[in-house]
């Protein structure tokens, strides 16, 4: 299935990208754009904007800060994540304290997501040897 999406949010996109925060640099420069399946930096996906997409794991991968903890922000995710998952694509979420202080851990918890969504490929890790924390990690449907 194909993904919608708005396209007057491309602009807006492309500014995200070049003022991604400090975790999103961190998680994108040390492990996303060196691994070995292509991901996305903010992209658009219907009327939404998720922080990195993998196109071949059907995985979203969102970075939160303090704004994702109020009852709104909390509210606006859960309809954001329905839609994502509505499109087949599974949503992954750490908050911006798991990417400065268990950044292995949450690049093992994608490389985990990776696995399961295709078996056959076991990506090096990239980022230690450490077991995940499980941070945002959350297991695939049955």
């Amino acid at each position: 299935m194909s993904l919608n999406y708005n396209k007057a949010l491309i602009p807006r996109a492309k500014e995200l990208r070049r003022n991604m925060t400090p975790q999103e640099k961190h998680l994108w420069y040390d492990f996303l754009s060196k691994h070995p399946l292509r991901f996305q930096r903010q992209k658009t996906i219907d009327n939404f904007i998720a922080d990195f997409y993998c196109h071949v794991a059907k995985l979203v991968i969102e970075i939160d800060g303090s704004q994702h903890y109020t009852s709104e922000g909390l509210a606006y995710d859960q309809e954001r994540t329905k839609i994502f998952e509505s499109y087949g694509v599974q949503v992954i979420r750490f908050s911006n304290r798991e990417i400065d202080t268990e950044f292995t851990a949450v690049c093992r918890a994608i490389d985990n997501a990776v696995r399961g969504f295709k078996c056959i490929f076991t990506p090096p890790t990239v980022c230690g040897r450490h077991p995940p924390l499980g941070g945002g990690l959350k297991k695939p449907p049955s």
